[in-house]
């Protein structure tokens, strides 16, 4: 699996992917049950809101090699803030109409 991590803009300044990258490699929470090795192909943020640098920055790591992107739990989760991307439903939407079905499209990290 070749991974394209998108995390909230919003948070970068509180997280610094700790979790996001252990769940990875320990192949543990959204992770859970992935037998191939995991490869980060790369990491950037939604652009800040409404998310829509996103969809152009999940397609530019689908160019570099990455088969399936990742938003972090910031974004669907709130985490560590507490406070879920409203967002985020939307930009989901908009990064698989823009790489297609094939790349596969995982909700949260951890």
């Amino acid at each position: 699996m070749k991974v394209g991590l998108i995390r909230c803009m919003q948070t970068e300044d509180m997280c610094p992917g700790t979790t996001d990258f252990k769940v990875m490699k320990e192949k543990k929470c959204a992770f859970e049950g992935i037998e191939e090795d995991i490869e980060v192909i790369g990491v950037n943020t939604c652009g800040g809101c409404p998310g829509k640098k996103a969809v152009t920055r999940a397609a530019e790591m689908v160019k570099r090699g990455a088969d399936t992107i990742v938003l972090a739990s910031c974004i669907t989760k709130g985490n560590p803030i507490g406070f879920a991307c409203p967002y985020a439903q939307q930009m989901r939407a908009a990064i698989e109409k823009k790489v297609g079905e094939i790349i596969k499209i995982i909700d949260y990290t951890h």
